[in-house]
Formats: structure tokens, C-alpha cells, sequence
């Protein structure tokens, strides 16, 4: 059994009940105009209540850092009022100890083991009834151990109507994917492409969030035809962990400064890398979870299958020095 078997099963269990209240949040937003957030502003902070509410019930001394805390449902009694039914329609809960609960996770105190949770990754996913994710992982000694993310949109497998997954993975033990809906797991592995040619690879699908151009040079100079696939949220981590695309890339635009926030991140990195591909920034350095909230020693993201990694570095390498 793995040293963190327990923490996988909670891990699991808070990240499908978070989803669970999202997708009802989600399913009351048709026709919402995209300027109106507060249907993501309930999800984002009843998610975050719930995975922190599990994890203090099972992990008390474990320090969380995620992105919201509850200033904001203090000042707007109403919004809190809101929160607060979606919260307690999941597990009993007050005003009161929804607040406590979400501040459990605005805390950017690091120590040596803690927890990151996205509540919703991929807002404007949300928004449009398309992909998003909620996302949790432990970090131990600056290493991913731990991660679980509910992707409720996202076909179980490639061409399935049914929707609703749940991706998870322990350091040494492998990654997995299972109904959100619950039933057996089954084991990922990354794609045995080998030729770039049947290459694919998906990007977000704002642009602000990664550079394109690049990324289109880059698949044209790997001679990858297909043209990228896009999706919001860490769903693109697992479609590169169970073989749909061999690469995912997060690459800076030109003149950004901006450090990726790690809750964006974590989660995925250990699937992908779980399953058999790998993870570094466009430099080639693995991600590094020990420095704060951000990855403030890193720049950009590229994760792949493996085989065609070194290239894309090289690729990237060479764009860089050209510029």
C-alpha cells in the first residue's frame, strides 16, 4: 500500500464533492452574460470551503494554499447567504464556518508538507457550460505527492457521451482516471506516438494565457499537422496523461513577467508525470513547488509524452536565441 494512500483516498473524496457543487452552481448560469461573475464567485468559494473542510477534518495540521479567502462574502452578505446554502445543500455548515473553512486556504505560510486547491480552474470554461477543473495536491519537502482532479465536463473517455471524470495519482504509484460519478478506476499512460507528424497538442483557449504564435511555430517546426486543441483548465494535463495529445504547452508571452500560480499546475504535473511523460518549464528545469505561491523560479510550462521533450526544449531554445 502507498505511504499516502489515505491522503489519495481524501483527496478524492473532497475533490468530488467540490465538483458536485459546482456543477449544480454551473447548471443554474444559462444565459448568464460573461460580465457577471457571481455565479463563479459562489462555485469558486464553495469549492474551496468544502476541500478545506475535508482536509481539516482529516488532516488538521496541514497548511492550505489556495486562491480565495472570505474578505469579499464578508463584505456582501448576500453572496455569503448564497455560498453559504450551496455549501451546507453538501454537509451541514453556517456563515460562520464556511468563512473559517475557505480561509484555511488563503494562507501563503509553506511548510515542509502542505496542500494547494484550485476551487475552479478554467473560469470562463465554467462560464460558457464547457471545461473546468477543481484541483488539489500535496506538496511534501518541494514534491508532489498527492494530486485529484474532478474534470465534470469532460468525456470519461475519448468519443464516451458520458461526462464526468476524475483523475488522480500518488508519487510511485501511477495515475488513474474513474467516473466523477463513481465506480472502478483504471490506469493512464501517456501516447507511444513516435512519429510528430500524428503529433497533437492542446493550449488554452484564451490566448492571454500562453503565447500561440509560438506554440504554432513550434508544432509546424516539429512537423505536428493537426491543429492545436483547446480547452480551458488542468483537463489538458489529462488529456496528455491518458494519451490524447502528446503535448500541452504554457508558454510566456512576449515582454510577461507574470510567475505561474503553482495551485494551477500541481495537480496535473504529478498525473502526467505519473503516467509515464514529463513536466519541466520551457528551459528544461522541473517545476519548482517550494517557493511560495508561485512558480517564481520558473518560466512556462511543457509537458509531453516523453519522447519528442528535449526537441521541444531545443526548439524553444532556438526561438529564444532568434528573437
Amino acid at each position: 500500500m502507498s505511504t499516502y494512500a489515505r491522503e489519495l483516498e481524501v483527496a478524492r473524496r473532497a475533490v468530488r464533492q467540490a465538483a458536485a457543487l459546482c456543477a449544480r452552481v454551473q447548471r443554474g448560469v444559462e444565459g448568464l452574460e460573461k460580465s457577471d461573475k457571481s455565479p463563479v464567485t459562489v462555485a469558486d468559494f464553495g469549492s474551496q470551503a468544502l476541500v478545506c473542510a475535508t482536509l481539516a477534518e482529516a488532516f488538521p495540521e496541514d497548511p492550505v494554499v489556495g486562491e480565495e479567502d472570505s474578505a469579499t462574502l464578508r463584505e456582501h452578505p448576500a453572496l455569503l447567504a448564497q455560498v453559504t446554502r450551496e455549501v451546507d445543500a453538501e454537509r451541514g455548515a453556517d456563515a460562520a464556518q464556511v468563512c473559517a473553512w475557505i480561509d484555511r486556504g488563503a494562507t501563503r505560510e509553506q511548510r515542509p508538507r502542505f496542500w494547494t486547491v484550485d476551487p475552479i480552474d478554467g473560469t470562463k470554461g465554467f462560464l460558457r457550460g464547457e471545461q473546468y477543473a477543481v484541483a488539489l495536491a500535496l506538496i511534501v519537502d518541494g514534491e508532489l505527492v498527492v494530486s485529484a482532479t474532478a474534470c465534470p465536463n469532460l468525456p470519461l473517455r475519448p468519443d464516451d457521451p458520458e461526462r464526468g471524470v476524475l483523475f488522480s495519482a500518488v508519487k510511485g504509484g501511477g495515475a488513474f482516471a474513474e467516473a466523477l460519478a463513481g465506480g472502478a478506476r483504471w490506469p493512464l499512460a501517456v501516447s507511444a506516438a513516435s512519429d510528430p507528424a500524428a503529433g497533437r497538442f492542446c493550449q488554452s483557449v484564451e490566448p492571454a494565457h500562453s503565447d500561440q504564435e509560438q506554440a504554432a511555430a513550434l508544432a509546424a517546426a516539429l512537423g505536428i499537422r493537426a491543429p492545436a486543441r483547446k480547452l480551458d483548465s488542468l483537463a489538458k494535463y489529462g488529456i496528455v496523461a491518458r494519451g490524447e495529445a502528446e503535448i500541452y504547452l504554457r508558454l510566456p508571452r512576449p515582454g510577461s513577467t507574470r510567475a505561474e500560480c503553482i495551485w494551477d499546475h500541481a495537480a496535473g504535473v504529478l498525473l502526467v508525470t505519473e503516467a509515464g511523460g514529463r513536466v519541466t518549464d520551457t528551459r528544461g528545469a522541473p517545476l519548482a513547488f517550494r517557493h511560495g505561491a508561485h512558480l517564481t523560479h520558473n518560466r512556462g510550462v511543457v509537458a509531453s509524452h516523453g519522447p519528442w521533450h528535449d526537441r521541444i526544449l531545443d526548439t524553444l531554445s532556438a526561438f529564444e536565441e532568434d528573437a
